[in-house]
Protein backbone atom coordinates (compact mmCIF):
# COMPACT_ATOMS: atom_id res chain seq x y z
CA UNK A 1 0.00 0.00 0.00
CA UNK A 2 1.29 3.51 -0.62
CA UNK A 3 -0.26 7.12 0.23
CA UNK A 4 -1.63 8.75 -3.56
CA UNK A 5 -2.74 12.00 -4.09
CA UNK A 6 -6.19 11.94 -5.81
CA UNK A 7 -6.24 15.32 -7.97
CA UNK A 8 -10.12 16.08 -8.36
CA UNK A 9 -10.34 18.15 -11.97
CA UNK A 10 -13.47 19.89 -13.29
CA UNK A 11 -14.66 20.29 -16.70
CA UNK A 12 -12.16 22.94 -17.50
CA UNK A 13 -9.05 20.73 -16.08
CA UNK A 14 -8.25 22.88 -13.62
CA UNK A 15 -6.69 21.35 -10.29
CA UNK A 16 -9.65 20.94 -7.37
CA UNK A 17 -9.71 19.80 -4.40
CA UNK A 18 -6.96 17.55 -3.04
CA UNK A 19 -7.38 14.70 -1.30
CA UNK A 20 -4.56 12.69 0.39
CA UNK A 21 -6.05 8.79 0.11
CA UNK A 22 -4.38 5.32 0.84
CA UNK A 23 -4.53 3.16 -2.26
CA UNK A 24 -3.92 -0.34 -2.50
CA UNK A 25 -2.27 -1.89 -5.61
CA UNK A 26 -4.96 -3.89 -7.49
CA UNK A 27 -4.81 -7.92 -9.01
CA UNK A 28 -5.33 -7.48 -12.29
CA UNK A 29 -4.92 -10.03 -15.44
CA UNK A 30 -3.67 -8.76 -18.73
CA UNK A 31 -4.38 -9.56 -22.07
CA UNK A 32 -3.92 -8.60 -25.83
CA UNK A 33 -2.26 -5.84 -27.14
CA UNK A 34 -3.45 -2.11 -28.57
CA UNK A 35 -5.65 0.22 -27.46
CA UNK A 36 -5.97 -0.31 -23.60
CA UNK A 37 -9.45 -1.36 -22.01
CA UNK A 38 -9.49 -1.33 -18.49
CA UNK A 39 -12.74 -3.42 -16.39
CA UNK A 40 -14.20 -3.21 -13.05
CA UNK A 41 -16.79 -5.50 -11.63
CA UNK A 42 -19.38 -4.91 -9.29
CA UNK A 43 -19.99 -5.52 -5.25
CA UNK A 44 -19.20 -9.17 -4.51
CA UNK A 45 -18.23 -9.94 -7.70
CA UNK A 46 -14.38 -10.45 -9.07
CA UNK A 47 -12.43 -10.13 -12.87
CA UNK A 48 -13.29 -13.74 -13.02
CA UNK A 49 -16.56 -13.05 -13.53
CA UNK A 50 -15.54 -11.17 -16.49
CA UNK A 51 -12.98 -13.21 -18.18
CA UNK A 52 -15.04 -14.30 -21.49
CA UNK A 53 -16.18 -10.85 -22.42
CA UNK A 54 -12.66 -9.76 -21.33
CA UNK A 55 -11.10 -12.42 -23.92
CA UNK A 56 -13.35 -11.44 -26.41
CA UNK A 57 -12.14 -7.35 -26.06
CA UNK A 58 -8.64 -8.80 -26.55
CA UNK A 59 -8.65 -10.15 -29.91
CA UNK A 60 -8.62 -6.13 -31.21
CA UNK A 61 -7.28 -4.53 -28.28
CA UNK A 62 -5.02 -4.87 -24.52
CA UNK A 63 -7.90 -5.34 -21.96
CA UNK A 64 -7.03 -5.49 -18.28
CA UNK A 65 -9.38 -6.55 -15.82
CA UNK A 66 -8.91 -6.14 -12.02
CA UNK A 67 -10.43 -7.34 -8.72
CA UNK A 68 -11.07 -4.37 -6.84
CA UNK A 69 -10.05 -3.74 -3.05
CA UNK A 70 -11.71 -6.01 -0.37
CA UNK A 71 -12.52 -8.34 -3.61
CA UNK A 72 -10.82 -11.84 -5.40
CA UNK A 73 -7.27 -11.65 -5.31
CA UNK A 74 -6.95 -7.76 -3.98
CA UNK A 75 -5.95 -6.59 -0.40
CA UNK A 76 -8.22 -5.97 1.92
CA UNK A 77 -8.61 -2.29 3.19
CA UNK A 78 -11.26 -0.38 5.97
CA UNK A 79 -12.47 2.05 3.70
CA UNK A 80 -14.29 1.20 0.60
CA UNK A 81 -15.73 4.38 -0.43
CA UNK A 82 -15.54 5.46 -4.10
CA UNK A 83 -12.91 8.24 -3.86
CA UNK A 84 -10.88 5.29 -2.14
CA UNK A 85 -11.79 3.00 -5.04
CA UNK A 86 -11.17 5.77 -7.25
CA UNK A 87 -7.73 6.15 -6.09
CA UNK A 88 -6.71 2.89 -6.63
CA UNK A 89 -8.11 2.63 -10.41
CA UNK A 90 -6.13 5.60 -11.07
CA UNK A 91 -3.21 4.11 -9.95
CA UNK A 92 -3.88 0.95 -11.93
CA UNK A 93 -4.11 2.98 -14.81
CA UNK A 94 -0.98 5.67 -14.15
CA UNK A 95 1.10 2.62 -13.18
CA UNK A 96 0.01 -0.56 -15.60
CA UNK A 97 -0.70 1.79 -18.52
CA UNK A 98 0.67 4.71 -17.98
CA UNK A 99 -1.92 6.86 -20.37
CA UNK A 100 -5.14 7.06 -21.00
CA UNK A 101 -7.60 4.24 -21.09
CA UNK A 102 -11.11 3.57 -21.88
CA UNK A 103 -12.91 2.44 -18.57
CA UNK A 104 -15.34 0.02 -18.18
CA UNK A 105 -17.52 -0.57 -14.76
CA UNK A 106 -20.24 -2.55 -13.87
CA UNK A 107 -22.69 -1.78 -10.70
CA UNK A 108 -20.42 -0.44 -8.01
CA UNK A 109 -17.47 -0.75 -10.50
CA UNK A 110 -19.48 1.27 -13.00
CA UNK A 111 -19.79 3.88 -9.99
CA UNK A 112 -16.04 3.92 -9.63
CA UNK A 113 -15.44 4.25 -13.13
CA UNK A 114 -17.87 6.86 -13.37
CA UNK A 115 -15.79 9.00 -10.45
CA UNK A 116 -12.36 8.03 -11.83
CA UNK A 117 -13.67 10.18 -15.17
CA UNK A 118 -14.87 12.66 -13.60
CA UNK A 119 -11.69 13.57 -11.56
CA UNK A 120 -9.12 12.18 -13.94
CA UNK A 121 -10.40 12.58 -17.62
CA UNK A 122 -6.89 12.94 -18.16
CA UNK A 123 -6.73 8.79 -18.01
CA UNK A 124 -10.13 7.85 -19.50
CA UNK A 125 -10.45 7.88 -23.33
CA UNK A 126 -14.04 6.49 -23.38
CA UNK A 127 -15.93 5.59 -20.79
CA UNK A 128 -18.77 2.31 -19.90
CA UNK A 129 -20.72 2.05 -17.50
CA UNK A 130 -22.71 -1.26 -17.55
CA UNK A 131 -26.38 -0.84 -15.95
CA UNK A 132 -25.80 1.60 -12.85
CA UNK A 133 -27.09 5.37 -12.31
CA UNK A 134 -24.88 8.53 -11.05
CA UNK A 135 -27.55 8.14 -8.34
CA UNK A 136 -28.47 6.25 -4.81
CA UNK A 137 -29.23 2.31 -6.02
CA UNK A 138 -32.11 1.05 -4.70
CA UNK A 139 -32.03 -2.61 -5.41
CA UNK A 140 -28.53 -2.93 -3.70
CA UNK A 141 -28.67 -6.15 -2.24
CA UNK A 142 -27.55 -5.49 1.29
CA UNK A 143 -29.46 -8.57 2.20
CA UNK A 144 -26.95 -10.77 0.06
CA UNK A 145 -24.13 -9.66 2.65
CA UNK A 146 -25.91 -10.83 5.75
CA UNK A 147 -26.84 -13.81 4.05
CA UNK A 148 -22.90 -14.57 3.87
CA UNK A 149 -22.42 -13.42 7.37
CA UNK A 150 -25.43 -15.77 8.47
CA UNK A 151 -23.51 -18.77 7.11
CA UNK A 152 -21.32 -20.65 9.77
CA UNK A 153 -18.61 -21.25 7.55
CA UNK A 154 -16.30 -23.76 10.62
CA UNK A 155 -19.66 -26.04 10.68
CA UNK A 156 -19.57 -26.44 6.80
CA UNK A 157 -16.80 -29.29 5.64
CA UNK A 158 -17.52 -28.81 1.94
CA UNK A 159 -19.04 -26.57 -0.61
CA UNK A 160 -21.95 -28.24 -0.90
CA UNK A 161 -22.61 -27.88 2.94
CA UNK A 162 -21.94 -24.15 3.19
CA UNK A 163 -24.29 -23.85 -0.39
CA UNK A 164 -27.47 -25.80 1.29
CA UNK A 165 -26.77 -23.20 4.33
CA UNK A 166 -26.68 -20.47 2.21
CA UNK A 167 -29.89 -21.35 0.01
CA UNK A 168 -32.52 -20.65 3.79
CA UNK A 169 -31.36 -16.92 2.86
CA UNK A 170 -31.05 -16.89 -0.62
CA UNK A 171 -33.26 -19.39 -2.73
CA UNK A 172 -32.42 -18.49 -6.12
CA UNK A 173 -29.58 -20.59 -7.41
CA UNK A 174 -28.31 -17.96 -9.66
CA UNK A 175 -28.05 -15.70 -7.36
CA UNK A 176 -26.25 -18.09 -5.16
CA UNK A 177 -23.72 -19.45 -7.27
CA UNK A 178 -22.73 -16.27 -7.84
CA UNK A 179 -22.52 -15.31 -4.57
CA UNK A 180 -20.40 -18.50 -3.80
CA UNK A 181 -18.04 -17.70 -5.81
CA UNK A 182 -16.62 -15.56 -3.01
CA UNK A 183 -15.88 -18.69 -1.07
CA UNK A 184 -12.65 -19.74 -0.88
CA UNK A 185 -10.77 -22.59 0.76
CA UNK A 186 -7.42 -22.92 2.46
CA UNK A 187 -5.54 -24.91 5.05
CA UNK A 188 -8.08 -23.03 7.54
CA UNK A 189 -10.98 -24.89 5.75
CA UNK A 190 -13.51 -22.55 4.17
CA UNK A 191 -13.98 -18.69 3.86
CA UNK A 192 -15.34 -15.89 2.30
CA UNK A 193 -12.96 -13.64 -0.13
CA UNK A 194 -14.52 -10.52 0.28
CA UNK A 195 -14.32 -8.34 3.36
CA UNK A 196 -17.52 -8.51 4.78
CA UNK A 197 -16.85 -6.26 7.56
CA UNK A 198 -15.94 -3.43 5.44
CA UNK A 199 -18.57 -3.71 2.96
CA UNK A 200 -21.25 -4.02 5.67
CA UNK A 201 -19.69 -0.69 7.00
CA UNK A 202 -19.49 1.11 4.12
CA UNK A 203 -23.08 -0.17 2.44
CA UNK A 204 -24.63 3.03 2.41
CA UNK A 205 -21.66 4.68 0.89
CA UNK A 206 -21.77 1.79 -1.68
CA UNK A 207 -25.19 2.39 -2.50
CA UNK A 208 -25.08 5.92 -2.98
CA UNK A 209 -22.79 8.20 -5.18
CA UNK A 210 -20.60 11.31 -4.34
CA UNK A 211 -21.72 14.97 -4.56
CA UNK A 212 -20.77 16.78 -7.62
CA UNK A 213 -19.91 19.94 -8.23
CA UNK A 214 -22.02 21.85 -10.53
CA UNK A 215 -19.54 22.41 -13.19
CA UNK A 216 -17.58 19.09 -13.54
CA UNK A 217 -18.07 16.84 -15.89
CA UNK A 218 -16.82 14.10 -18.45
CA UNK A 219 -16.83 15.24 -21.95
CA UNK A 220 -15.37 12.55 -23.53
CA UNK A 221 -17.69 10.13 -25.21
CA UNK A 222 -19.39 7.49 -22.83
CA UNK A 223 -22.07 4.40 -23.34
CA UNK A 224 -24.61 3.65 -20.75
CA UNK A 225 -25.56 0.04 -21.37
CA UNK A 226 -28.83 -0.87 -19.72
CA UNK A 227 -30.21 -4.40 -18.35
CA UNK A 228 -34.23 -4.20 -20.20
CA UNK A 229 -35.23 -6.33 -17.14
CA UNK A 230 -33.08 -4.32 -14.21
CA UNK A 231 -34.27 -1.29 -12.72
CA UNK A 232 -30.92 -0.17 -12.04
CA UNK A 233 -30.73 2.11 -14.73
CA UNK A 234 -34.11 4.18 -15.33
CA UNK A 235 -35.64 7.21 -17.16
CA UNK A 236 -35.22 9.32 -14.19
CA UNK A 237 -31.34 9.41 -14.29
CA UNK A 238 -31.50 10.79 -17.55
CA UNK A 239 -31.09 13.97 -16.31
CA UNK A 240 -28.31 13.51 -14.09
CA UNK A 241 -26.61 11.88 -16.74
CA UNK A 242 -26.53 14.53 -19.37
CA UNK A 243 -25.49 16.99 -16.46
CA UNK A 244 -22.03 14.43 -15.86
CA UNK A 245 -21.69 13.25 -19.17
CA UNK A 246 -22.88 15.46 -21.80
CA UNK A 247 -21.71 13.42 -25.07
CA UNK A 248 -22.99 10.07 -23.52
CA UNK A 249 -25.59 7.76 -25.00
CA UNK A 250 -27.99 4.83 -23.61
CA UNK A 251 -28.71 1.75 -25.32
CA UNK A 252 -30.72 -1.17 -23.40
CA UNK A 253 -30.50 -4.65 -24.00
CA UNK A 254 -33.93 -5.94 -23.46
CA UNK A 255 -33.72 -9.52 -22.58
CA UNK A 256 -30.56 -8.80 -20.09
CA UNK A 257 -31.48 -8.48 -16.02
CA UNK A 258 -28.80 -6.30 -13.87
CA UNK A 259 -26.20 -8.83 -14.88
CA UNK A 260 -25.96 -7.60 -18.55
CA UNK A 261 -22.61 -9.29 -19.33
CA UNK A 262 -23.68 -12.75 -18.24
CA UNK A 263 -27.24 -12.35 -19.46
CA UNK A 264 -26.65 -11.46 -23.07
CA UNK A 265 -22.75 -11.82 -23.27
CA UNK A 266 -22.90 -11.85 -27.08
CA UNK A 267 -25.43 -8.69 -27.48
CA UNK A 268 -23.57 -6.91 -24.81
CA UNK A 269 -19.89 -7.65 -26.78
CA UNK A 270 -21.13 -5.95 -29.73
CA UNK A 271 -22.72 -3.31 -28.41
CA UNK A 272 -19.36 -2.36 -26.55
CA UNK A 273 -17.53 -3.77 -29.71
CA UNK A 274 -19.52 -0.90 -31.91
CA UNK A 275 -19.03 2.14 -29.08
CA UNK A 276 -15.17 1.54 -29.26
CA UNK A 277 -14.63 1.68 -33.21
CA UNK A 278 -17.08 4.46 -33.52
CA UNK A 279 -15.74 6.97 -31.52
CA UNK A 280 -13.00 8.85 -31.34
CA UNK A 281 -11.08 8.75 -28.24
CA UNK A 282 -11.05 11.61 -26.01
CA UNK A 283 -8.05 14.01 -25.18
CA UNK A 284 -7.65 15.83 -22.20
CA UNK A 285 -6.51 19.60 -22.92
CA UNK A 286 -2.91 20.19 -21.09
Amino acid sequence: MSGSAFLARGRDGNAGLVEELVTVELACNDSGAGSPLVILHGLLGAKRNWATVAKALASRRRVLWADLRNHGASPWHDDHTYPAMAADVVRLIEQRVGGPATVLGHSMGGKVAMLVALTRPDLVSRLVVVDIAPAVSQGAPRDFLAAMRGVHLATCRTRSDADAALATAVADPAIRGFLMQNLATGPGGLSWGVNLDALERHFEAIRGFPAIPQGTAYPGPTLFVAGGRSDYLEPRHAAEIGRLFPAATIETIPAAGHWVHADAPAEFIAVVERFLETTAPYTASP
